[in-house]
């Protein structure tokens, strides 16, 4: 369907399509979400998802999309992210930074996991991704230990097809980590020292595990939990990718641990324990631009690298507030914090 910008941040047709996949979480798990930052449960959702990508372009739009994979036209960049709420929100911040120096975006939001977005970004439909070094290099190549950043940078670069390309670097760093809620801690003893390792004894017969479809079959996953630490749960529940569904089933104790990002405000709000991660299965995993190199002009390269240099992990976890806990529009969230660094 055609959409022309009409006014507002968005033309009819992307605001129309945003809505769209962002649905009402109290109508799927009784907890109230902003109108756009929600994490997208697979299994739950995957039809709508779907519905809204592919029926509905961005007001920039031209009629391409992504999901199909075709590459933008006239000089269109593709802004992409995750299913989840802070890639949606980084997204926006990369995104609105270059529009700012005069670059077109088509924003293509919410998209699905790294199994899905690594392809399109990989065939020219994306054009800028935000990422997260370490996570991507596990996908790439499980066996990688990288020792620093730059180490890490260097070997993903490595594995990388020859048109994608690693922007810099920012601070903010966001793991992926294993979270018990306060009852499960407390049944079994775990404090803050406690590491994923100490769930050996009591997982397989009493804990169930929930997270993303991808963390069930990921090395960063149960899988490198069993390989690393010899944990096996009595059971997965696929739920999403750290937000809503996991934070709700942590909550209700429908899982007694999860997959949860480390600057994940709901878990100082529900005093979940972050299990201590010693043998660095999650490692680093600072967020950076991955980018289809021949897409994005040097003006996009400069706005990536400038927000990179100003963000930092203090400043993710209060934007992430703002928006999962004050259910402030990500995009506004975004032009806000770039107007306090100058870079819009």
């Amino acid at each position: 369907m055609p959409h022309r910008r009409t006014s507002g941040p968005y033309g009819h047709g992307e605001a129309r399509r945003r809505r769209l996949i962002s649905l009402d979480w109290e109508t799927v798990i009784g907890t109230k979400s902003s109108k756009r930052t929600l994490t997208t449960s697979v299994v739950v959702l995957t039809s709508a998802l779907t519905a809204a990508l592919s029926g509905c372009g961005s007001s920039d739009d031209s009629g391409s999309d992504p999901l199909k994979g075709d590459t933008a036209k006239g000089g269109t960049v593709v802004v992409g992210s995750q299913n989840f709420s802070e890639s949606i929100l980084l997204g926006d911040i990369y995104g609105e930074a270059m529009k700012a120096k005069g670059v077109k975006i088509q924003y293509k939001p919410n998209i699905g996991s790294r199994e899905t977005t690594y392809g399109l970004i990989k065939n020219g439909s994306i054009t800028v991704l935000p990422e997260y070094n370490g996570s991507l290099l596990a996908y790439l190549d499980k066996t990688a230990k990288p020792k620093t950043v730059a180490e890490a940078s260097k070997a993903i670069g490595a594995k990388l097809d020859p048109k994608l390309e690693l922007l810099q670097p920012s601070k903010a760093e966001d793991k992926d980590a294993v979270a018990v809620n306060a009852g499960t801690a407390k049944k079994y003893h775990l404090t803050a020292k406690s590491t994923i390792g100490d769930l050996k004894s009591i997982a397989k017969d009493n804990l169930v595990v929930g997270g993303s479809p991808e963390f069930e079959t990921r090395y960063t996953g149960l899988e490198g939990i069993k390989d690393l630490y010899g944990v096996e749960f009595k059971s997965f529940k696929a739920l999403d990718a750290g937000g809503p569904l996991t934070t709700a089933a942590l909550k209700a104790n429908n899982v007694q641990a999860g997959n949860i990002f480390t600057t994940d405000p709901n878990i100082a709000k529900n005093d979940f324990l972050i299990l201590q991660d010693p043998k660095q299965l999650f490692s680093f995993d600072n967020v950076t631009p991955l980018v289809y190199r021949p897409g994005l002009p040097k003006a996009g390269v400069a706005a990536c690298n400038a927000v990179s240099a100003a963000l930092d992990t203090e400043t993710l976890l209060k934007l992430g507030a703002q928006v999962q806990n004050d259910h402030k529009d990500p995009l506004d969230v975004a032009k806000a914090w770039l107007a306090s660094k100058h870079l819009v």
